[in-house]
């Protein structure tokens, strides 16, 4: 029976004290997250160690709230802040790793060293780069692709880095770029989708697309910065004649020559080692990328036939889809091309249904639509309705591509003045109406109310 006694008096008292830690925790938390709720973060930092010290484990909004209060601490100038940052990042991440994004954190850590001029290049490089390859799905900040990238070019320059390394690593950048550019592009098209078939959009989804279409800019202005960054270093003055100094050295070497014939395709270099590079690579390892090549050495020849061979089987071959549609765009160029633009209009789709932000091919499709305007339609009214058709696809070029996009929204417009006037609908009397498109189009477009 004391026993009994002792053991309900002693899980009273844990019982006691373990309610006392909570409320001594929650008084703690509630001291330090309230004003920094309303960023009086002077008012904050006085009671930050505690609770890190007593309750670490309280909740993750004490490091939301931290992090928050040392970068607006860093910004006033405070660069001894810099480590209370990352104390504060690290411990999130020790605490609550389902609810810690280690590639974005460690990012962000590498981003604010690099903006106060934190450690050498090479250092801050390093952080960059253990960030990437940490976590790459979600090492997304363009501002941060762009840094990574850009101190590997001013690590060249200085001589820290070779430039087969920069090649290398701005593959991975753009594909990277490539990538989420992608992801966002396939959520607008979604939305896009609603609203043609007639759906208003609520609240929430149209500031979902806002947010969408908002970083597909950052991404395309960070594609183009990078691509300015490497600059001339990448022209074909300068990359045919150091192929051509290092081929015989390292014309057995596989990655090499794959590197090399891709620098020198991208950049459209006119030059018989191209040919030479190509016709080694698929001797040593006949692949995806040397059957591409082949094709579009069969392509500058005229050798159609040949090329689209070729490209399917680089298709065939490769297991990256992302350069799969590389080379799928490359057979709709050929056919759009010929006039096939049937063949050709379902290879772009193919081509998007990988790569959704790729506008460039919407805007080739449009091409096609108007340039067979003459050719479908029973009366120029119908005729000249098809330039309706090629407008909506320029505008979805807009959307989902901001580095097309100006020029999709010109081009739309073009082949809406090409369309109907108001006064052609008013006296056809065909306002609101349907027109189906029989012949390669398909489909059908209304006409605009008045």
């Amino acid at each position: 029976m004391k026993t009994k006694i002792f053991l309900l008096a002693f899980f009273a008292i844990l019982m006691t004290t373990n309610t006392s830690a909570q409320d001594d925790c929650t008084i703690a938390v509630s001291l330090f997250t309230e004003p920094a709720k309303i960023k009086n973060y002077k008012g904050a930092l006085p009671h930050y160690d505690k609770v890190i010290t007593s309750c670490p484990q309280y909740s993750v909004a004490v490091y939301q709230y931290a992090v928050k209060m040392f970068e607006y601490f860093i910004e006033q100038g405070d660069q001894a802040k810099i480590k209370d940052l990352e104390n504060a990042y690290q411990l999130r991440m020790k605490y609550f790793p389902k609810k810690s994004k280690k590639g974005d954190i460690m990012a962000d850590i590498a981003q604010i060293k690099y903006d106060n001029g934190i450690g050498d290049k090479l250092s801050q490089y390093n952080a960059f780069d253990l960030a990437y390859k940490t976590d790459e799905p979600n090492f997304k900040s363009p501002k941060a692709i762009y840094t990574y990238f850009s101190l590997v070019m001013d690590l060249y320059k200085d001589g820290q880095k070779d430039i087969q390394e920069v090649f290398d690593l701005y593959d991975i950048i753009v594909e990277k770029i490539e990538k989420e550019e992608g992801n966002y592009a396939l959520q607008i098209n979604k939305m896009i989708e609603k609203e043609e078939a007639g759906q208003k959009l609520s609240s929430k989804d149209q500031k979902k697309l806002d947010g969408y279409e908002k970083y597909l800019g950052y991404y395309a202005k960070i594609k183009e910065s990078v691509d300015t960054k490497l600059g001339s270093v990448a022209d074909c003055d300068n990359l045919i004649p150091l192929y051509e100094k290092n081929f015989e050295e390292k014309k057995e070497d596989i990655a090499w020559l794959k590197s090399a014939a891709s620098r020198l395709n991208a950049k459209d270099c006119e030059t018989p080692l191209f040919y030479q590079l190509v016709q080694q690579l698929h001797s040593l390892q006949p692949s995806a990328a040397s059957a591409f090549y082949l094709g579009r050495l069969a392509d500058r020849d005229g050798n159609n036939t040949d090329a689209i061979n070729y490209y399917n089987q680089a298709v065939e071959l490769e297991t990256n889809l992302n350069k799969a549609a590389d080379y799928t765009f490359a057979i709709a160029e050929n056919y759009r091309k010929r006039g096939s633009y049937s063949n050709a209009r379902s290879s772009y789709f193919k081509v998007l249904e990988q790569k959704p932000s790729k506008g460039i091919c919407y805007l080739r499709i449009a091409d096609m639509y108007s340039k067979s305007s003459n050719d479908c339609g029973g009366s120029v009214f119908e005729k000249r309705a098809i330039n309706w058709k090629a407008a909506e696809m320029a505008d979805r070029a807009a959307r989902v591509d901001a580095s097309v996009a100006a020029t999709a929204r010109a081009t739309a417009e073009s082949y809406r003045g090409r369309a109907p006037s108001k006064s052609d609908i008013f006296a056809e009397g065909m306002a609101g109406k349907v027109i189906t498109i029989n012949c390669w189009i398909g489909g059908s477009v209304k006409v605009p109310n008045l």
